[in-house]
């Protein structure tokens, strides 16, 4: 009996130091491929144009066509949609409104005018 015990006690005391070399081995390393998948997907995050927003007085607007002509601070600035929501939002701005407009590559994304109580809250 004895001897039955001891040689369960050396088996469980093996196995249990067995378990922690396992667990103080390192994890394995991502293989080299897997690395530059990870840059192409930042070089695409800075490929793609970001909306730029735009602050200006409307000069011209056309809604049936999608055109839209903003003049800013320093320059003037022709946009264009083929978005019918984009259009639609278009049609609430009239020539001379002062209108915020966000843009990507030429086109425009979103448009409304911009109401004249803001401005004066953002001066108090």
């Amino acid at each position: 009996m004895k001897n039955t015990i001891k040689v369960l006690v050396v088996a469980l005391t093996s196995l249990a130091f067995s378990g922690v070399s396992f667990a103080q081995a390192k994890p394995a390393t991502p293989a080299a491929p897997a690395a530059p998948a990870m840059e192409k997907k930042t070089e695409l995050k800075s490929e793609k144009a970001q909306a730029t927003v735009l602050t200006g007085q409307v000069t011209s607007v056309d809604a049936k066509v999608g055109k839209l002509t903003v003049k800013t601070k320093d320059k003037e600035i022709n946009l264009s949609t083929d978005s019918k929501s984009t259009r639609a939002a278009l049609e609430k701005l009239k020539v001379g409104d002062t209108a915020k407009v966000f843009e990507k590559d030429g086109k425009v994304i979103a448009a409304s005018p911009v109401k004249a109580e803001s401005k004066t809250k953002a001066a108090k």
